[in-house]
């Protein structure tokens, strides 16, 4: 029988997987924003050691990516709101970057990278939430050369540190450059997959040999935590796809910039 002790966790890390599924069928995201912060609270509940908190949270995180990524991504490429194109092209650029962030998670600070990644957010609400300024903009093409494997190096760094999925930033990378807010939240969805495998098996890889981590943890990944958060993850992402593409494209950009808000103001202060 389960203990007393791990029925409110457990409740905690399905509702979790909840609002994160919902959240990354709606917004293109892979959840991260979302399970980060409750893992965080929850993982001390475990016996999680407090240095060894963030990682877990960030690996975990990660892993429930995974599927959540593709459940959101077959639900919106059924609607043929995802450019393939985007994706194999940033691929590459994307998981070396992943390498990277993953290699370099234990041994930088995160707090003014948390500092620094909340402002650029609350930066990218400014293009959601101020139409004229969006109408006024030059439409350019997506970028490619330099400009594509820094953007994509960039994102895959930054969300392998975070234990995102990157959906955010290729939102907006994609709307400043004419995409329709339905396609770049549709191709949005799939970088989350691309970004969370191999960040997964990094992040096992480097807390392979830490010692006194909580039960059925494999490095940083914690596997029922994960397991229980990917139950309602996948149930809850079609019905937030369904979400995004019943709203209008102005009611969604306006939706999605109050969420950059949140995000950018709860980023800044998670420290």
């Amino acid at each position: 029988m389960m203990s007393s002790e791990l029925v409110l966790p457990l409740i905690a890390l399905l509702l979790a997987g909840a609002g994160a599924g919902f959240a990354g069928g709606l917004f293109g995201i892979g959840g991260g924003f979302v399970v980060v912060p409750a893992l965080v609270l929850l993982l001390p509940l475990i016996g999680t050691e407090a240095e060894q908190v963030t990682h877990i949270a960030v690996g975990t995180s990660l892993a429930t990516i995974i599927f959540t990524s593709i459940r959101s991504v077959r639900s919106h490429a059924a609607r043929g709101a995802v450019d393939a194109g985007v994706l194999k092209t940033w691929a590459p650029w994307v998981v070396l970057g992943t390498g990277l962030g993953t290699m370099i998670a234990d041994r930088i600070s995160s707090e003014t990278l948390a500092l620094i990644f909340g402002l650029g957010v609350l930066g990218f609400a400014v293009h959601f939430l101020t139409p004229r300024i969006r109408e006024q903009a030059t439409v350019q093409p997506m970028p490619g050369g330099a400009a594509r494997i820094g953007l994509a190096g960039g994102l895959g760094l930054l969300s392998a540190l975070l234990g995102i999925g990157g959906g955010t930033i290729t939102t907006v990378v994609m709307t400043l450059h004419g995409a329709s807010i339905h396609r770049a939240i549709g191709t949005a969805s799939g970088m989350g997959a691309i970004i969370a495998l191999p960040a997964t098996i990094g992040f096992m890889i480097i807390g392979f040999d830490e010692p006194d981590l909580p039960w059925g943890s494999v490095g940083f990944v914690n596997l029922p935590a994960a397991a229980a958060i990917i139950a309602t993850s996948v149930l809850l992402a079609p019905l937030g796809v369904a979400a995004a593409h019943r709203l209008s494209p102005k009611l969604l950009r306006m939706v999605f910039g109050l969420y950059l808000v949140v995000v950018g103001v709860t980023m800044i202060f998670s420290k």
